[in-house]
């Protein structure tokens, strides 16, 4: 997907947001794609550009980073520039960059200046910040056009040069006019016209498919969206190469066996299960360490699926060459620390199916999903003609229960997460608020509480229901639902499932959480 043949390039100087640019951008019509201030340099001196470039906020100060971006404006190109890239312009055309008396973090009010005008986003709106130097003088020829309610330089633009700044991150939620206003610069500013669509997304990820030829290709099959959306694209594309494997590692909710058994009966794709169970719970027996769970589980998926390819490969006579995944942006941006503009980014958490794999099974990864958001996944599947509740099925992690357990496994742990699960599951869909919510699960914590069932005192475990509301993954808040429903759920597993006694909502946003507790 990465092939410098986009409309726009956003140049990535090491923001945690720099990949929210590219969704929203897409979102809006236009190809986008992340590169590195060292590809752009590459490729403008090969004589290659885009139709637009966006520069990305990131850590560093032009106080103590002394690198030439000038390269960067010698193009004649329309150049967005956010939080520190709008730092940058303004300092390459002569304005004044400095670092603040004052910083602004967070969610802040913006108003337009000097009688500017931007289509319908309106005289004064909210937007979130992240910075501490900012522009105190903008350059000649630009003018300010929105101001914070501090009084800082929020925005300025050169019409005539196509060129605009932001001191702010149009690209997060958090910016209720981010959408409109990234609208307006690609439209207004640099005119821009729109080329991206579902179907030009089903027919750039069929192609990457098509890639490979007569080879034989093996999908780590889990039954959600993603590796749904691209185990159908393959079957599509090379059919009967295909094979799809999905592994039962017994961190199963009740409602994925039942999910795989519908895929097999209603869909081309062809589906083996690998009962895995016994192996999985045995290697994660007493092991109470989230990031260990991980690996374990990761490893083991790893070490089930060398044995299935070779026991494969023996019967039938034949070779796999590729391992299909349906990996997507956010999977490759929270696992992979890519080499940033000073410095490299945080990895938060490892994912089991990022990376690895090819190593230890001698297998090419394909992953015509990797570039993607899991809404623009969606709207492939919706694109292929899979079934609605197929591909607005909310996520569930590679490790399953074993991130849910919260502390070390067993059966009965393993029992009281899949029971409680099931119950919010039923009740989301009886309320019909089931696709209003991004991504709803149980959790078991570590700790016991006094309570009373019948006449007898109980000192039982702890579950916590986490329920998020999230376009992109990369940010999310907690949802807001009714005391009525919140009092159905936790009455029905407080008395239907054994060994708990309290049940708590979990009301973190991401950030500061992740949307899963381990």
């Amino acid at each position: 997907m990465q092939s410098t043949t986009r409309k726009i390039w956003i140049v990535d100087f090491g923001s945690q947001y720099t990949q929210l640019i590219t969704r929203k951008s897409r979102e809006l019509g236009f190809s986008s794609e992340i590169v590195t201030l060292e590809s752009v340099k590459e490729s403008f001196s090969q004589g290659k550009k885009p139709e637009c470039l966006v520069l990305s906020g990131g850590p560093d100060s032009l106080s103590t980073d002394k690198t030439d971006y000038s390269f960067l404006f010698e193009q004649d190109l329309p150049i967005l520039g956010i939080c520190y890239g709008h730092q940058i312009m303004a300092s390459h055309f002569g304005g004044v960059v400095a670092p603040g008396t004052i910083a602004e973090y967070g969610k802040s009010q913006i108003q337009l200046t000097g009688g500017h005008t931007m289509g319908p986003i309106p005289k004064e709106f909210q937007v979130w910040m992240s910075h501490f130097d900012h522009v105190t003088k903008v350059p000649q020829n630009f003018k300010t056009i929105m101001q914070s309610d501090n009084g800082l330089i929020a925005g300025m633009v050169d019409e005539g040069s196509r060129l605009m700044g932001l001191q702010f991150h149009p690209e997060v939620e958090h910016s209720t006019c981010g959408k409109e206003i990234l609208c307006y610069f690609y439209e207004e500013v640099a005119a821009l016209k729109r080329d991206w669509s579902s179907t030009e997304m089903l027919k750039e990820t069929s192609a990457i498919v098509k890639e490979v030829g007569d080879a034989k290709v093996l999908c780590a099959f889990s039954g959600g969206v993603d590796s749904l959306v691209a185990a159908t694209i393959a079957d599509k594309v090379i059919g009967k190469n295909v094979y799809c494997f999905f592994v039962d590692n017994g961190l199963l909710r009740p409602q994925d066996y039942g999910h795989i058994e519908i895929l097999k009966k209603e869909t081309p794709l062809n589906i083996e299960i690998i009962d895995a169970k016994d192996n999985f719970l045995g290697k994660l027996k007493g092991v109470s360490d989230p990031e260990e769970k991980r690996k374990i589980i990761g490893h083991t998926f790893i070490e089930v699926f060398e044995e299935k390819v070779h026991q494969f490969e023996r019967e039938h006579g034949i070779h796999f060459e590729y391992l299909l995944q349906g990996t997507l942006y956010p999977d490759v941006i929270e696992s992979i620390s890519p080499h940033k503009k000073g410095g490299k980014s945080v990895t938060i958490k490892s994912h089991h199916n990022v990376g690895g794999l090819p190593e230890r099974m001698k297998l090419k990864l394909l992953e015509p999903l990797r570039y993607l958001f899991k809404d623009e996944g969606r709207k492939i599947g919706e694109e292929l003609g899979l079934k609605h509740e197929w591909v607005y099925r909310h996520p569930f992690p590679g490790p399953g229960i074993g991130i849910r357990v919260l502390g070390a496994l067993d059966n009965s742990s393993i029992e009281k997460v899949g029971h409680s699960d099931q119950i919010l599951f039923e009740e989301l869909h009886k309320a019909e608020i089931y696709e209003s919510i991004a991504q709803a699960f149980t959790v078991l914590l570590p700790v016991k509480t006094v309570g009373v069932k019948g006449d007898g005192r109980a000192y039982e475990e702890v579950i916590c229901l986490r329920m998020v509301s999230t376009t992109d993954f990369m940010t999310a808040t907690w949802t807001e639902l009714s005391h009525d429903f919140l009092s159905r759920v936790s009455g029905r597993i407080t008395n239907e499932v054994k060994g708990i006694t309290r049940v708590v909502y979990d009301i973190t946003s991401k950030p500061p959480g992740t949307i899963e507790w381990e």
